[in-house]
């Protein structure tokens, strides 16, 4: 069965045969591209998870309200067979989190409920009718939960030392206090879009599943879990509920973490480092179903998070640590365990593709279960029944079960289906062409609705974030490729030498040299559609975000073929760069005072006396991965060098634009711009 690779039939057959939609009188209704108003009427699915015993799926989906920018997630229960949707949680009040008992007759979940001054922690009856009802009271809130035995754990940031009363009175007193003052004496100081109180650790609980005292797992251990998590991942529980493993960070000296797997019998404060010989990252530890072992990940290149990230196995009994296909040349993502301990699936980053593979701790090599489309989000019950989210560049995430053994994939929602039967999609196809150094460069290509190659069309090439991902096969809310097609465009997405799932060598081959094969794989993509029959060589744009702002302020100073940029959340100033959450290269390649030539070389500002395309800049002022500096400063480069161009600034949103009205703005400037530069459609 694991030998066999599902047939998937590709959306795009689907809606080309797909008949128009038909008012009730006969006529053919006019459908609609699909614009940013459109996706923001979208129900956004998350992980679903199955019941051990199979028989209930329950997703969180999320809704916004476009008038209020207020957003609203709620528990859906489907079943493995596809006939069975309905709310489990009620109107008002978000969910999230969700996980069944062993047993499978009930749910818990996280919700922050209207007396609720952060999330909580609630069981829902499976079996039976009843309402959910509130288990213990943590102050500092919960999240990502796993129920084992007759205890349901979690992970709280919380004041080490200080009693749950005292940290309601700190709440409290820091809720009334006008001091806006943040104070660090180490590093981390921030992650992402917010900033870290040095006095709060992350640490696992855990509490009887029925209620009772809560009960702190790793805070007399010395340790703590990355202060940026907040979910599951960093940690996992025995079947049998008497081992603890968690991720921590084990260096004591510096600004560079090596966060490490540890292993701690519950009730004892002696953790143990299973990995303190590895000076990479290991994280994501998983027991076996049988509990004989214990899965995680571990990456080798210190200060690289696109290092790959192999499958490792601890043997319990023996104490002894294996890599599982060692000469595998991908990372092992998105993993769980086979029900028989025999092997894990996982959703793995594939040429492009994120497709289910079965990694067998035996001798057999990794086998592809899918094809076409992405596949996430992976649950599976005792019984080897398999479900996640199936997404494409056509679709939203659906909730889907893998019957491996007839090779067939059962869509169980329908969520989105009146809205996108109302939406007149373009098409899309994957191409390669020859790149930096003359490698094969894996590009996706998306067509306007109604595309005809006899005409010719403007360019907008699309510049991915990372650099060290990869754009696959999935829908993507706020760069979405079809929505810029609908405008007019041949748009494209190019995988570029560094991005991920196409082998290690190729990942790491910009390191640190960030410019050089990315601008040669963005230019050699430019000149294959220059090359191109239907597209018009004098229309083209070009722009990203983050890593892709980052490219396009890289093409300011050198000659490129377009029009005019959209370069958002750029990293411009090296120098300036260290002060992020994130400081590019500093901790692979030193600081900038080890080696000043090198970051003199690889910042966009170096090359400022150079810069003539148009460009519009944004930035989100809660951006802390790139901090809102670097914005303002490329802004008035632009303007001083007078270029024309123009910033846009939200002073509530951070590295992306997630508020509805904000990202309606943004694809609304978005799209003026880049009519200005390039005139939409066929000519």
């Amino acid at each position: 069965m694991m030998h066999r690779r599902l047939n998937l039939l590709v959306l795009a057959l689907l809606v080309a045969a797909a008949p128009m939609a038909m008012a009730q009188d006969g006529s053919e209704n006019e459908r609609t591209p699909l614009t940013a108003e459109v996706l923001w009427k979208m129900d956004r699915v998350g992980a679903p998870v199955i019941s051990p015993d199979a028989r209930y799926v329950v997703a969180p989906v999320t809704a916004y309200d476009v008038k209020t920018d207020e957003a609203e997630t709620r528990l859906y229960l489907l079943s493995p067979d596809g006939g069975l949707q309905r709310p489990l949680t009620a109107a008002g009040s978000s969910a999230g989190s969700p996980v069944f008992s062993p047993d499978g007759t009930k749910l818990a979940f996280t919700s922050k409920r209207a007396e609720n001054d952060a999330a909580q922690l609630y069981v829902l009856p499976m079996d039976a009718p009843g309402e959910a009802v509130q288990v213990g009271e943590v102050p500092t809130g919960v999240g990502g939960l796993k129920w084992v035995g007759e205890h349901i754990h979690f992970v709280s940031s919380v004041w080490p030392g200080k009693s749950w009363e005292e940290m309601t009175e700190q709440l409290e007193a820091d809720k009334d206090d006008h001091v806006s003052a943040h104070e660090w004496t180490a590093m981390p100081y921030s992650f992402f879009d917010r900033y870290l109180d040095e006095d709060r650790q992350m640490h696992v609980f855990r509490i009887p599943a029925e209620g009772g005292e809560v009960e702190a797992l790793t805070v007399g251990t010395g340790l703590e879990l990355p202060r940026g998590s907040g979910g599951g991942s960093d940690y996992d529980v025995s079947p049998d509920g008497t081992l603890l493993a968690f991720v921590a960070d084990s260096s004591t000296e510096g600004v560079i973490e090596n966060n490490d797997v540890f292993l701690l019998e519950i009730g004892s404060d002696e953790a143990r480092n299973l990995t303190q010989g590895n000076a990479a990252s290991d994280f994501n530890p998983m027991f076996s179903p049988d509990g004989t072992m214990l899965a995680f990940n571990r990456q080798h290149i210190v200060g690289f998070y696109g290092d790959t990230r192999s499958l490792m196995i601890h043997e319990l009994a023996t104490d002894r640590t294996r890599v599982i296909h060692a000469d595998w040349d991908r990372s092992a993502d998105g993993l769980v365990w086979a029900p028989d301990s025999a092997g894990l699936f996982g959703a793995i980053d594939d040429a492009g593709t994120r497709r289910v593979y079965f990694l067998s701790l035996g001798d057999t090599d990794p086998v592809a279960l899918t094809d076409a489309t992405d596949y996430v989000n992976l649950d599976i019950a005792a019984d080897g029944t398999l479900i996640g989210t199936n997404v494409s560049f056509l679709y939203p995430p659906r909730v889907v079960r893998l019957d491996l053994e007839n090779e067939a994939v059962i869509r169980l929602d329908t969520f989105n289906d009146e809205i996108l039967a109302d939406v007149d999609l373009g098409s899309y196809e994957s191409v390669t062409y020859e790149g930096a150094e003359g490698a094969e460069i894996q590009m996706w290509v998306h067509y306007p609705p109604g595309f005809d190659p006899e005409q010719q069309y403007p360019l907008f090439l699309l510049i991915h974030g990372g650099p060290h991902g990869a754009i696959t096969d999935t829908f993507h809310f706020r760069w979405n490729a079809q929505t810029f097609a609908s405008w007019g465009y041949v748009t494209a997405w190019h995988n570029f030498h560094g991005s991920s799932g196409f082998g290690q060598d190729f990942t790491d081959a910009i390191n640190p040299d960030w410019i050089t094969k990315p601008y040669e794989d963005t230019i050699a993509a430019a000149e294959w559609f220059m090359d191109k029959p239907w597209i018009d060589s004098e229309r083209m744009v070009a722009g990203g975000g983050s890593y892709g702002g980052y490219l396009s302020s890289i093409l300011l100073g050198r000659e490129h073929p377009f029009n005019a940029l959209v370069i958002h959340a750029a990293v411009y100033d090296l120098y300036a760069q260290t002060s992020a959450d994130f400081a590019v290269h500093s901790e692979r390649f030193g600081p900038y005072w080890e080696n000043p030539e090198m970051y003199r070389t690889l910042s966009p500002h170096e090359y400022a006396d150079r810069f003539e395309t148009p460009s519009l800049v944004i930035h989100g002022q809660h951006d802390l991965r790139v901090p809102v500096g670097q914005g303002f400063s490329l802004f008035r480069a632009l303007q001083t060098r007078g270029v024309e161009s123009k910033l846009i600034y939200y002073p509530d949103e951070n590295h992306w634009i997630l508020k509805p009205n904000n990202s309606l703005h943004w694809y609304g400037a978005v799209r003026d711009w880049v009519e200005r530069f390039a005139e939409p459609g066929p000519q």
